[in-house]
């Protein structure tokens, strides 16, 4: 699932705490979208592994919703929030693509590393991959309520990462075709730095017909 994808799930949980206690709703709004975004901060190196938590963030999130709930001040519900959405973020990078440069080709069995199992939980791709025409569809399902929510800063933060979205679905498999010829010009010590399932061309993502050696 694209980045926006995950923000608006964020943004989802925040559309229901600001119709029930509309003074919180700017900074509940700023932490589903930032919690959405958060477990993708990893992206430079140990993707949907160093910062992605399928079931630890549960830990945290459930006992922190409770307390918002207990004590409902700005600073506990926007905590909440953002653990909640992160949490989400984790979880449901499961249902999309597999942990490569090119998801649609289905070459890996990654898509999100438990470290409760100790092991990578395999992709569902329900929603296809991140930048596909269904994951599209979801980011503009799950945006459509805020947009009627919120108004400001966030309305405009929210038809921003519409459009974004809109170009990335639109360049997803240029871009990869694009980023390819440039790895194979780059100098190699600049290609030495860069995350590993890109060096790769996804290939570092062990493949479906390993997972039983693996697992």
């Amino acid at each position: 699932m694209m980045a926006t994808t995950h923000a608006f799930v964020g943004l989802s949980l925040a559309v229901g705490v600001a119709l029930v206690a509309p003074e919180f709703a700017a900074i509940v709004a700023i932490a589903g979208l930032l919690g959405g975004l958060f477990p993708d901060f990893d992206l430079p190196a140990g993707h949907r592994r160093t910062l992605h938590f399928p079931v630890y963030y549960w830990i945290v999130a459930i006992p922190a919703t409770a307390v918002a709930l207990a004590v409902p001040t700005q600073w506990t519900v926007a905590f909440a929030v953002f653990l909640l959405a992160a949490a989400l973020h984790s979880v449901t990078d499961v249902v999309g693509g597999g942990l490569e440069t090119r998801p649609w080709e289905r070459t890996t069995d990654r898509a999100v590393y438990s470290h409760y199992h100790g092991r990578w939980i395999a992709p569902r791709q329900w929603v296809g991959y991140d930048g596909s025409p269904g994951d599209l569809a979801l980011a503009a399902l799950l945006a459509l309520p805020a947009l009627f929510v919120f108004d400001g800063v966030v309305q405009s933060l929210i038809v921003a990462m519409l459009v974004i979205s809109i170009f990335y679905t639109t360049l997803r498999r240029v871009l990869v075709d694009a980023g390819g010829r440039l790895l194979e010009r780059a100098p190699a010590r600049l290609v030495a730095v860069l995350p590993q399932w890109v060096r790769s061309n996804g290939s570092d993502s062990a493949p479906r017909t390993e997972r039983s050696k693996r697992d």
